[in-house]
């Protein structure tokens, strides 16, 4: 244990008191406000200290602002400072200042404003400084889970083993810490939304790199199961530059605009230039994705890698990379994606398929947006509904014209959110806009398989149960239903029986969607997509 330096600028206090008595000169007293000392100094372990005030009309503690943390407040003393009195009347005073234990020095100005003359009094708490405990990646995952992990800023070393964004226009970054530099089940802390050295902002994008390892400071938060440094808590103490690092990715044998790092689905090559200050690099593939990547090529500096054709959906994989150099290992990582086949399928089977890198084909009618802005949607078809996490960019759902009722066709992965399955980022691909009409305006409406209508109406007569023939009728007119259907893509036994199951009956009020035809001069909706339905009152 060390003793830290009196703070600097109670020192130039303290010196200015002895030049002043070393040069016989009298302290400047105000006319209207005086303490008996205006330096107060309270130990570590905390404690009172006090000062008597006199003055000659009433008086009170000034406001200022003080930094607390991140934030700034206005108020007449700090936070970790107590005042017996902050105002009062003419005469004398006895003010008390107390503070807790300290495990940092600090000092504050107090002013006191008395008939327009300002006394300042200085506060300071020194403390012993001591070497900060610095756990592991591992330690610090394990202190989240036992949930003693407390509310104070704890360091933390760990190399970068992947990385989400830095992003220079907010100037944090979101980032993934672990003991040995890989990405594993379990074995990682997320920084999230931290700052770079000092708590500066991120200004340049590259500040550090997979592979680095990071000396950080933050408060340990479990996050819906997710071990992370609370959201602007963490800043990075210190930094090691990794031995090695990529020095560049060459996609061989493949079509141009597949991407830096994409193999195409009949498979290809990508050669890693590697740079290492350490005895030479080890490359270590994942036991997951050897049975699909091999290396075909390995030379001083660099690697080629072979992906096989890809049958399946969309795959990735990320390669790690390491050095030693003085007894120590050095990592970096490299990922890659592959494109697959996308797999069509109902939205039953889709919510069925495990959480991965498959990409799906799924379409449905919109039953409600949950929020336009991110594109966020319930899709539902004959099988069942799934919660759609954003279809296309921020904005883009709007600018597609999408809305409830419609029709939409997207591809997109399976994704979960609390054991919750949903598609993550539907990409668009095609819809069709439904329409909402009366009864009249739909039998007035020209024969087109390829519009749809949305109807509501109470149903005045079920003709075939099984099937669900039936007739709607609304205050403007009536037309026949040719097949009530739970809902898109029902075919076959699917769709016999589905008013029964459903609990639909006579004088129900009925959604339905389809397309106007005629049949033998009926008009008639062709296969009604169930929407919702009401029951008789």
């Amino acid at each position: 244990m060390k003793l830290k330096y009196i703070i600097p600028s109670f020192m130039a206090v303290i010196a200015a008191v002895f030049t002043s008595c070393s040069e016989n000169n009298d302290p400047t007293l105000l006319d209207s406000i005086q303490v008996s000392t205006s330096y107060l100094g309270i130990g570590q372990d905390g404690g009172k200290v006090s000062t008597i005030l006199t003055a000659n009309s009433d008086w009170a503690f000034a406001s200022q602002k003080w930094i607390m943390g991140k934030d700034t407040i206005t108020a007449a003393t700090p936070q970790w400072l107590t005042v017996n009195q902050v105002s009062g009347p003419a005469g004398k005073t006895e003010l008390t200042f107390s503070a807790d234990k300290a495990d940092e020095s600090r000092e504050c100005e107090l002013h006191i404003n008395c008939g327009g003359e300002m006394q300042r009094i200085m506060v300071v708490q020194q403390a012993e400084e001591t070497d900060p405990l610095v756990l592991t990646v591992s330690e610090a995952v394990a202190l989240i889970k036992s949930g003693q992990q407390g509310e104070r800023a704890v360091h933390v070393k760990g190399i970068v083993c992947r990385i989400q964004e830095i992003s220079t226009q907010y100037g944090n970054a979101t980032y993934f810490l672990s003991d040995d530099g890989t990405f594993g089940d379990g074995n990682w802390l997320e920084v999230y939304r931290g700052y770079w050295i000092n708590g500066a902002k991120f200004t340049q994008g590259d500040e550090f790199a997979v592979g680095d390892e990071l000396l950080i400071s933050g408060v340990l938060i479990d996050y819906n199961g997710t071990p992370e440094t609370n959201q602007g808590t963490c800043e990075v103490i210190s930094i090691k530059k990794s031995l090695i690092a990529i020095g560049g990715v060459e996609m061989l044998n493949t079509e141009d605009g597949e991407g830096l790092t994409v193999f195409p689905m009949e498979g290809g090559q990508a050669k890693i230039t590697v740079n290492t200050k350490g005895d030479g690099f080890h490359i270590s593939i994942p036991d997951d994705a050897k049975s699909w990547l091999h290396i075909a090529d390995f030379g001083p500096n660099y690697v080629t890698l072979q992906a096989d054709a890809n049958t399946g959906g969309d795959r990735s994989v990320t390669v790690g990379l390491s050095t030693v150099a003085s007894g120590t290992t050095y990592s970096c990582q490299q990922s890659f994606t592959q494109k697959g086949a996308i797999v069509e399928c109902s939205i039953a089977d889709f919510l069925a398929a495990p959480v991965g890198d498959t990409q799906y084909r799924i379409t449905g009618i919109i039953t409600s947006v949950a929020k336009a802005e991110y594109g966020n949607v319930y899709l539902r078809d004959f099988s069942g509904e799934v919660y759609v996490y954003g279809i296309g960019a921020k904005g883009e759902f709007e600018s597609l014209g999408l809305k409830e009722g419609d029709i939409v066709t997207l591809v997109g992965k399976r994704a979960a959110y609390k054991d919750s399955p949903q598609m993550g980022g539907g990409q668009y691909e095609k819809h069709f806009s439904v329409k909402p009409v009366t009864v009249a305006e739909f039998n007035a409406a020209p024969d087109a398989p390829d519009v749809y209508y949305m109807l509501t109406g109470s149903i005045t007569k079920v003709v075939n149960a099984t099937y669900g023939n039936l007739n709607l009728a609304d205050e403007t007119g009536e037309t026949y239903i040719y097949g009530c259907y739970p809902g898109w893509g029902a075919t076959g036994d699917f769709r016999k029986g589905f008013l029964e199951t459903a609990g639909i009956e006579e004088g129900d009020v009925l959604t339905v969607i389809g397309s106007k035809t005629t049949y033998n001069g009926t008009i008639e909706m062709n296969g009604g997509l169930y929407f919702s339905h009401e029951k008789a009152k």
